[in-house]
């Protein structure tokens, strides 16, 4: 069965939430808060979101974001676990 299809609006904010692999508790460690940070400076680099608020817990993140186009939501989210996953995660 497949996922019904996010309905995304230009001008709005979402709020998004991501847990590490295995819900393991990896963003307990600062060095794995830093690479997520950095993730995170590169997708704002790279996308021109607007990042209101984010909260980083030790398995999982919080993030309140508005892309700049609907269709860069997916593109961040996916850039975001590259980069964390290939360092870190």
């Amino acid at each position: 069965m497949t996922r019904a299809k996010r309905n995304l609006s230009a001008g709005f904010s979402y709020h998004i939430t991501t847990r590490c692999n295995n819900r393991e508790f990896n963003l307990a460690r600062r060095e794995c808060r830093e690479v997520f940070l950095y993730a995170i400076k590169k997708g704002l680099d790279k996308y021109g979101f607007k990042l209101y608020a984010l909260c980083i817990m030790s398995n999982h993140v919080h993030y309140l974001i508005e892309p700049a186009t609907p269709e860069d939501l997916p593109k961040i989210m996916h850039a975001f676990s590259q980069l964390v996953h290939s360092h870190v995660l």
